[in-house]
């Protein structure tokens, strides 16, 4: 069974970094997009990051410039690096995966393969 395991969340201060990592159990990413998604109480989830099946990455306008995603060679792990962290991005990170599409969406629904997440707290 296709499994998604997230680790890395933590509690941080304002200005540090933080590196999520995404692991593939029973499969592998292979040329399908991932991405990383979070949410907070009382709200939708909202797309962080995503990687396409031939390396595109997209960003969230929020994140541009501090967060970079990216797979590694056997395509079995998703990073998320995050520096210059700021309290709006405390939430719970969950990655995904599409099945049998290599473009990136934005759209949380088209994603049928999830991890359970990781808290992440940034503090002022």
């Amino acid at each position: 069974q296709a499994q998604l395991v997230e680790s890395g969340g933590g509690s941080v201060q304002a200005g540090d970094s933080l590196t999520l990592s995404c692991v593939a159990f029973g499969h592998t990413f292979g040329l399908n997009a991932a991405a990383w998604f979070r949410q907070v109480p009382g709200k939708d989830r909202e797309f962080v990051a995503g990687i396409g099946g031939a390396g595109s990455q997209y960003y969230a306008d929020s994140v541009k410039g501090r967060f970079t995603i990216s797979r590694d060679n056997a395509k079995t792990t998703v990073s998320l690096q995050m520096n210059s962290l700021r309290p709006e991005d405390t939430a719970n990170y969950s990655c995904a995966r599409r099945r049998g599409e290599p473009l990136v969406s934005r759209t949380a629904a088209s994603y049928p393969v999830w991890g359970q997440g990781t808290q992440v707290t940034v503090s002022s």
